[in-house]
């Protein structure tokens, strides 16, 4: 007779052939394998007929595998059941364009049919499903699996409400029209004299006066009369004018350094300067070092491995004991984190002495994380491979709607945010605006928030201020500030916890 172990795994064996990035259609597991694998945690409903993986070990962050599988959902399920009868809503499609890293709270979809329902989805998400025939987009392309309106159709259906509630969307999105005569065409065809002021409005508070000015004479010249009507509710753009986005995600990150950096120095009292005596700053460091710092901020493999399949085919896997594997690794990552403290001393030594902090940043932060997890590879627990710098697949933060943005963007990101540095001179929106866009692009595969705390009191350093310790007991407090900061864009909480934190 079968062990409950062996019964397990040959359920997991059938998941793992039918599971497409993290969803499996219920009809296409026997209902014995797909009862036991629900009883176990390994799968989720998500609504009637679809199910995601899960993770049964996890015990923080449940939302994180429902937010990590969320888009591939979406596009297989739009997919099975209105084939290329479907396109995302000009708001839906427009983030889909601009990199954006959030995932919606409802995704609003048109179909040619005739369905109108709101699906509602695990932690508080849902599709709503609207019949629109008439003006069903013609301007359509398929991208990262799903069916979106092209940019500029996007734009020439925006809410009036999205340049207010998402200002930085909105911007990018305009930025990356290379002509406007794209948009102008659009508005023609349908007499959009209200959206045409609204754009050239919008262009013209973006200094694009000659975007403006097409759309304007375009419109008049066709016999249309216009009312400019600037959109934007803020003083000034994110991006200086004149920027054409190629990459949205690099005009992402300059876009919040910008509009962020005000709000910082506001909260942050001057820098003391440097140190007089910088063996004794030094000096200070080193007493107030603790190992707290050890939270990982990152989620990563929601896949089941063929390892854990053998471990409970063999009977050897335990979710309640898990403990055991997680005590040798704290003992790796406590030997880490003082390794790579060291090694961030040795960077502080150089800016103590005269060196550009960026400077000092870009050339030393691969060393603080080969020096974290050396002893976890040299232990076996991670490959040496993973010490081979940023990483080469998608990672999730727990129980976060900020999914970090793709591999393939990691590198343009993170050196846009060591340039950054290199111009900045405030110490303390360095330490700010590093720490928290470090951790929103999430550059490695682990260690992400301690690397983000060593880069924030590195650039404390260049300053003067003191090291700076995110105690245990405001944890909570600091992620929901990071979520708040990654998701709205303010960095009011985030900046005001620092400040606090920095006084004990």
């Amino acid at each position: 007779m079968a062990t409950p172990g062996r019964l397990l795994a040959a359920s997991l064996d059938v998941m793992k052939k039918v599971i497409r990035q993290g969803i499996i259609k219920s009809s296409e597991i026997e209902r014995t394998h797909r009862e036991r694998l629900l009883k176990t945690g390994f799968l989720n409903e998500i609504t009637k007929g679809w199910l995601f993986a899960t993770d049964p070990c996890i015990l923080e962050g449940r939302s994180t595998p429902w937010y990590a599988a969320y888009w591939a959902f979406v596009s297989q399920y739009l997919e099975k059941r209105f084939k290329d009868e479907y396109c995302l809503a000009a708001e839906a499609s427009l983030k889909i364009h601009t990199g954006s890293t959030v995932v919606p709270r409802q995704l609003i979809v048109f179909t040619k049919r005739k369905i109108t329902q709101q699906l509602d989805l695990p932690f508080d998400t849902s599709l709503l499903i609207y019949h629109e025939e008439k003006r069903f987009p013609a301007d359509r392309l398929k991208l990262k699996d799903l069916w979106i309106m092209g940019l500029p159709a996007a734009l020439c259906r925006l809410q009036p409400s999205t340049f207010k509630n998402d200002p930085a969307d909105a911007e990018m999105a305009m930025r990356m029209i290379g002509d406007a005569a794209v948009l102008l065409r659009i508005l023609l065809e349908n007499g959009n004299t209200a959206i045409a002021g609204r754009i050239a409005g919008g262009y013209r508070f973006l200094g694009e006066s000659d975007f403006a000015d097409r759309i304007i004479n375009g419109m008049e010249a066709a016999g249309y009369k216009i009312r400019i009507e600037n959109p934007f509710e803020q003083t000034a753009p994110a991006l200086l004018s004149g920027i054409r986005i190629i990459n949205p995600y690099i005009s992402r990150i300059e876009a919040m350094w910008r509009t962020m950096r005000p709000e910082v120095m506001k909260i942050f009292p001057k820098a003391p300067g440097m140190p007089d005596t910088p063996d004794r700053y030094l000096k200070n460091i080193e007493n107030i070092y603790v190992n707290d710092a050890y939270n990982s901020l990152s989620i990563e493999g929601y896949e089941v491995t063929p390892d854990l399949i053998e471990q409970i085919r063999k009977g050897r896997w335990n979710p309640d004991e898990s403990g055991r594997d997680r005590q040798q690794k704290d003992a790796m990552a406590a030997k880490g984190y003082n390794l790579a403290f060291k090694a961030v001393l040795d960077s502080i030594k150089k800016i103590l002495n005269g060196k550009n902090p960026g400077v000092v940043l870009s050339t030393d932060h691969h060393k603080w994380y080969t020096q974290m997890f050396s002893p976890s590879v040299q232990a076996g627990i991670l490959k040496p491979s993973d010490l081979a710098g940023y990483r080469s697949s998608q990672v999730y933060i727990k129980g976060s709607k900020h999914v970090p943005p793709p591999k393939e963007a990691v590198f343009d990101c993170m050196e846009t945010l060591l340039n950054l540095q290199k111009e900045e001179q405030e110490s303390g929106v360095r330490a700010v605006l590093g720490h928290f866009i470090f951790v929103f692009i999430h550059p490695y595969i682990d260690g992400n928030g301690r690397m983000g705390r060593f880069l924030m009191n590195a650039m404390f350093a260049s300053g003067g201020y003191p090291w700076t310790v995110i105690r245990m007991e405001r944890r909570g407090e600091y992620m929901i500030a990071l979520e708040e900061a990654s998701i709205s864009g303010n960095i009011k909480k985030l900046a005001e916890i620092i400040k606090r934190e920095g006084k004990h």
